[in-house]
């Protein structure tokens, strides 16, 4: 049998911005999947222009929303929770995207969506640092 038309080579649908690997510290407070209040210190492991990945120790439910505060700028932003991901060290993979488009929150300039580590402009910093002989 051949392939299937409507098979893909992509898995997914493709992402509407770069993901940058980022620890921001940020403060995230909502109400947890129990109803009650709480706030919690935490740091992004991904970033993009639409939102981050987090850690949260605070059990959450998807579509619920949650206000997070970049602490470096203080600046608060609205999110929804897109993603619930695994546990780890007692703590959750949560992805948050903003309610609203706010693509200057993170202070970061994103790479194009068809940017790679292969392309061209993608270049290898050398250290001008290293002592003369």
């Amino acid at each position: 049998m051949g392939q299937s038309p409507n098979a893909s080579s992509h898995a997914g649908p493709r992402r509407r911005s770069q993901r940058v690997l980022m620890q921001v510290a940020v403060r995230i407070r909502g109400k947890d999947a129990e109803g009650g209040s709480f706030e919690e210190e935490t740091s992004t492991l991904a970033i993009n222009a639409h939102g981050a990945l987090i850690l949260l120790q605070a059990r959450i439910t998807s579509g619920s929303r949650v206000h997070m505060q970049h602490n470096g700028t203080k600046q608060e932003q609205e999110c929804q929770v897109v993603f619930l991901g695994p546990v780890r060290s007692g703590k959750a993979e949560i992805g948050l995207e903003f309610s609203s488009p706010c693509p200057t929150f993170w202070r970061v300039t994103f790479p194009p969506e068809d940017w790679s580590p292969k392309h061209p402009e993608a270049r290898t910093v050398i250290s001008t640092n290293s002592p003369k002989r």
